[in-house]
């Protein structure tokens, strides 16, 4: 039977689409589904795209293989090379997914999915309160160490995948055309936001506030400024474990919250960064010599408070202690190049609802939470969220005229 090159093309296409919706189920679907994509868009001889970010995208990369050739411990570093291949989620996404329909039906899989995944993420949670009920313990301490995950290995996975997946949907339902089902779309809004509430993740709340307030003040300036004054209601007076985790950011219960342990971190990957400015200590050496570099200083107590103390919570801090501040500034460059882009883009369109205002504001929507929250979390360190930012990122391409071809 012959395969026609048309064929192999399309193949790619619904391959790469089944690996975008995937990584919020389960990252080794999704990057088989994408290596699948890769091989078939390769058969298939189409041209192959990539957005004008290609440039900042190229230094950053070869910015990590120089920095992991002078490490001490080049092998350390391998799994950041392994991880060079979800970019490539950038590249099949870009070159299979050629209209604004595609893309905005890609998204509501997306909400769908999430939504689901957001439902069992509230059982987790309810199973939660009742095993600390039958342990008689304090269901604050019990719970912080045992967030819900969802589908994921990891709380702080979980809630960075669904503050893209409900950024996106808000944009779609303040931007995109009036949609068939659109309760059913506001529902699912409504359960994403619930679970990212009960996951309890400060630094998501921070990424989905400005990510949220950007997304209003482009629709409805007057709603822009009563939001937030809701949502810190919504998160003061809701009584319980979510108020208790609101007041943590400005009285943290020692022992249990975090605020004192970042701040080691903080300091720790400064010592790293003053050591080693321009290529770093090496990919994934943060890891292995983390207690070596956390300052002597008096006001670092010891023992040391609770906490994970194998990456520095900051991926500014993260990429330049690893590998160098030139690196780190080539990912900041490829991040503000996208928030200009979309922008600029979003600026140039007649007003109205639109798909291309909808990627285009979510797009915006979405960097910003992520390098908001990325002040306190290696977010882009995370392969499942990397990987749903570069979808993201692919998409709102296809709705600008800047593009790399």
């Amino acid at each position: 039977m012959n395969i026609s090159k048309s064929d192999l093309f399309r193949a790619a296409h619904w391959a790469t689409l089944a690996s975008a919706v995937a990584i919020l189920l389960s990252i080794a679907i999704s990057q088989i589904l994408l290596g699948l994509a890769l091989v078939l868009l390769l058969a298939s001889r189409e041209k192959l795209r990539l957005p004008r970010i290609w440039l900042p995208l190229s230094l950053f990369l070869l910015g990590t293989l120089i920095s992991l050739a002078f490490s001490p411990e080049p092998m350390h570093g391998l799994p950041q090379v392994k991880k060079m291949f979800v970019f490539t989620m950038l590249l099949v996404i870009f070159s299979t997914v050629r209209d604004l329909e595609s893309a905005s039906k890609l998204f509501l899989a997306w909400a769908s999915v999430g939504a689901f995944v957001a439902l069992w993420a509230v059982v987790q949670f309810v199973a939660d309160v009742q095993r600390a009920r039958a342990q008689h313990v304090n269901f604050y301490d019990f719970y912080l160490p045992h967030r819900i995950t969802g589908a994921m290995s990891h709380w702080m996975t979980f809630a960075g995948q669904e503050m893209l997946v409900l950024l996106m949907l808000a944009a779609f339902l303040l931007f995109a055309p009036i949609a068939k089902r659109f309760w059913l779309w506001t529902g699912c809004a409504a359960l994403l936001a619930l679970a990212e509430v009960l996951n309890e993740t400060r630094t998501v709340w921070l990424g989905l506030g400005v990510g949220g307030i950007y997304l209003l003040w482009n629709w409805n300036r007057k709603a822009a400024v009563i939001a937030p004054a809701l949502a810190i209601a919504i998160l003061w007076f809701t009584p319980g474990q979510v108020h208790e985790r609101f007041v943590s950011i400005f009285q943290p219960k020692p022992g249990t919250d975090s605020n004192e342990f970042r701040y080691i971190m903080d300091r720790t990957g400064i010592e790293m960064i003053k050591a080693h400015p321009l290529l770093g200590i090496g990919p994934e050496e943060a890891k292995y010599h983390m207690l070596e570099w956390i300052p002597k200083d008096k006001d670092i107590p010891s023992p040391l408070p609770p906490g994970y103390y194998q990456h520095l919570h900051n991926f500014y801090l993260q990429f330049a202690a690893e590998r160098g501040i030139p690196t780190m500034l080539m990912m900041v460059w490829m991040l503000g190049m996208i928030l200009y882009d979309f922008s600029k883009s979003l600026s140039r369109l007649p007003k109205g609802r639109s798909l291309r205002r909808f990627l285009l504001a979510g797009g915006v929507a979405s960097v910003l939470g992520i390098m908001l929250s990325g002040i306190f979390e290696v977010n882009l360190g995370d392969t499942e969220v990397l990987t749903a930012f570069l979808v993201v990122v692919a998409c709102g391409y296809l709705a600008t005229d800047r593009v790399y071809v």
